[in-house]
C-alpha cells in the first residue's frame, strides 16, 4: 500500500512536470504574436533562461517590473482569444484582426489601438462587441 502511494505521487508530479512542459511550447509557438520589447523579454526568459535580475539589468529598469511584465505577457500568450480569432479570420478584416491582437496580445486600452490604428474609439469599440460575438458563438 505504501508503494501505491509513491508511485501515486510519482505519477502526479510526471503530469505536472508534462503540463509545465506542453505550456512552455504553447508559449514558445506564440513568442512570434509579441512586438518589440515584448518579445525580447520573452525570448531572453524561454529562450535563454535569463533570470528577472539579469533581464532588469539589461533593460534598465527594477526586477519586480519585469517579472509583473513577464507574467502578464504569459497570461496572455496561454489566453488564446487571439489564436481563436485567427482561427475564424475568415470572418474578420486585416485591420480587426490587428485591433485584436492589439488588445488581447498586446494589452492595449481601446483608446491606445484607437491612436495607434488611426482610427476612432467608436470603432475599435464595435470591432471588439463583433469579436466577442464570434469567438462566444
Amino acid at each position: 500500500m505504501g508503494r501505491s502511494r509513491a508511485s501515486q505521487k510519482i505519477n502526479r508530479k510526471g503530469k505536472l512536470q508534462q503540463k509545465i512542459e506542453d505550456r512552455i511550447d504553447v508559449l514558445r509557438s506564440r513568442v512570434g504574436l509579441l512586438r518589440g520589447r515584448d518579445r525580447l523579454l520573452m525570448e531572453m526568459y524561454l529562450g535563454n533562461s535569463n533570470t528577472y535580475r539579469q533581464m532588469a539589468r539589461l533593460a534598465g529598469v527594477n526586477e519586480a517590473n519585469v517579472a509583473r511584465r513577464i507574467h502578464k505577457l504569459v497570461r496572455r500568450l496561454l489566453d488564446g482569444q487571439y489564436i481563436t480569432c485567427l482561427r475564424k479570420k475568415d470572418v474578420f478584416t486585416d485591420e480587426q484582426l490587428e485591433i485584436a491582437r492589439d488588445y488581447f496580445v498586446g494589452g492595449l486600452s481601446m483608446k491606445e489601438i484607437a491612436q495607434r490604428q488611426g482610427t476612432t474609439y467608436y470603432n475599435v469599440r464595435k470591432t471588439m462587441k463583433k469579436i466577442q460575438r464570434v469567438t462566444k458563438a
